[in-house]
């Protein structure tokens, strides 16, 4: 038993929701794509589950987050894939994959070929199991991933109110449930083995900003060491959290945020791997011609950098979706894929964007006393990351193009001193022309390319015109 398509989506979360819609885009026929997905649902935003899915008051549901409305776009529900003419397979797990042969062969033991194959299998949350430790099946320990672990989470949540909750994790998801949990009353407790939250990212004068902010909303940091065994009572569930150094804290529930590790088993072996995901070119293509890689389990190449990265982020999914199609479909006329790698993120009133890399010296700016602040990572003589939290569209747009320009900096101490000033002001250039070569010296130094102000400018009136229809959008969505 078997079908055939010409294009195969494996994997059903976010990145597959926008590649679809970019198939469609491009005028896919009926009967010519399929998508194949584990989970029960169409695609969906899946920064949702740690945001608006855990409110307490008017909490988000499907269908309002199905994808594209991440991007503003179209609403990708059931309906729309049928009126599409696109398969979707849902619930079924694929046990193995012959790329030769190009098939793959699904639990029930059916046989699904393609002609071109998109993996976008993303990843999936590292359990307790993974470091020697027991306990992930007990029933008041949560995961958080999908739409299942969200829904298990809300229903665990909100048996426990005004109880003890254990967040196990100091990244992106021990910090927005940890938001949250303290949103649904909770009394939350962090622990993690690093010095400071989100350590991948933040320096330690950002992350003491956000621990005081979340001190301040009542919630606990125990640094420097990890979990060690659960005490847990006769129906099963936890009771206690025991701790490495010999402390334990009472526990109503515990949320598990350790990380996560690409779904690339299927492709092992048959497939180049590097950085723990799928290798591919600035196409998405992978080693095999007719497999494309996006999203968490992509390796590709970041031109900005000129090294491979592969990145865990939504955003990241979504582009690199709808490279990986139009490279598929009009392969004659896309580009390399030229990403600036962007992170954000939002928990109770404050909100974060980060562009770039963290890599080489930081230069902090603004009023950590307040409510805006950021930084710069100058790496060899460039800026090359840029960090902002409490900005306006404005001053978000202004890091991003400062970063992607790469400028030369030679003074640490003016670029502290202007500040986010000087985002605004070079990402400002680019609507006038270039100035002459004087020979002047400049404390800061921004590197010379051409621009062409007709293209610049009316690329900025489009921008805008589209940043503020975003904007004006975002706010209504704000709460997910």
């Amino acid at each position: 038993m078997g079908r055939a398509f010409v294009y195969v989506i494996l994997g059903g979360g976010v990145a597959a929701g926008y590649a679809a819609l970019e198939f469609t885009k491009r005028g896919v026929s009926h009967g010519e794509l399929c998508i194949i997905s584990e989970e029960s649902v169409v695609p969906y935003e899946r920064p949702a589950l740690s945001k608006g899915f855990l409110l307490p008051e008017a909490p988000a549901r499907l269908p309002s987050f199905h994808t594209c409305v991440g991007a503003n776009e179209e609403r990708l529900t059931p309906k729309w894939y049928k009126e599409h003419g696109i398969e979707v397979v849902l619930g079924t797990w694929v046990k193995s994959a012959d790329v030769k042969r190009k098939t793959l062969l699904t639990a029930t033991g059916e046989t699904i070929s393609y002609k071109f194959l998109i993996i976008a299998t993303g990843a999936r949350a590292l359990k307790l199991e993974e470091f020697g430790l027991t306990g992930s099946d007990a029933g008041n320990v949560c995961y958080l991933r999908d739409l299942a672990d969200a829904t298990r989470l809300v229903d665990v949540m909100q048996s426990c109110i005004g109880g003890n909750a254990v967040v196990i994790g100091g990244g992106y998801i021990g910090m927005e449930c940890a938001a949250s949990l303290v949103i649904n009353k909770l009394n939350v407790t962090m622990v993690f083995p690093e010095a400071h939250t989100m350590a991948r990212l933040f320096t330690p004068k950002i992350a003491s900003y956000y621990e005081d902010y979340y001190i301040a909303k009542g919630v606990k940091f125990i640094k420097g060491t990890v979990m060690s065994s659960f005490d847990m009572d006769s129906d099963g569930k936890v009771t206690a959290v025991n701790l490495k150094d010999g402390s334990w804290l009472p526990a109503d529930m515990v949320v598990v945020g350790i990380g996560i590790r690409p779904n690339t088993a299927l492709f092992e072996g048959q497939l180049t791997m590097e950085k723990g995901g799928i290798k591919v070119n600035g196409r998405m293509q992978a080693s095999d011609s007719s497999v494309y890689a996006v999203g968490d389990v992509a390796a590709f190449p970041v031109k900005l950098f000129g090294e491979t990265r592969r990145l865990e982020h939504v955003d990241s999914a979504r582009k690199s979706a709808r490279h990986a199609v139009a490279a598929i479909m009009d392969p004659e006329k896309i580009n390399e894929f030229d990403y600036l790698p962007f992170f954000y993120s939002r928990v109770f009133t404050l909100s974060w964007q980060f562009y770039g890399d963290n890599a080489g010296e930081v230069v902090h700016f603004g009023d950590f006393s307040g409510n805006t602040f950021g930084a710069y990572w100058v790496n060899k003589g460039n800026l090359v990351g840029s960090f902002l939290e409490g900005g306006s569209k404005e001053q978000y747009e202004a890091i991003s193009k400062v970063t992607r320009l790469r400028p030369a900096i030679e003074d640490l101490g003016e670029l502290e001193k202007l500040g986010l000033g000087y985002a605004l002001a070079e990402s400002q250039k680019l609507l006038q022309p270039p100035p002459p070569r004087d020979g002047g010296d400049s404390a800061l130094v921004l590197d010379k390319r051409p621009l062409y102000a007709w293209h610049a400018t009316a690329g900025v009136v489009v921008a805008a015109s589209v940043a503020a229809f975003a904007y004006w959008y975002g706010r209504k969505r704000r709460r997910w």
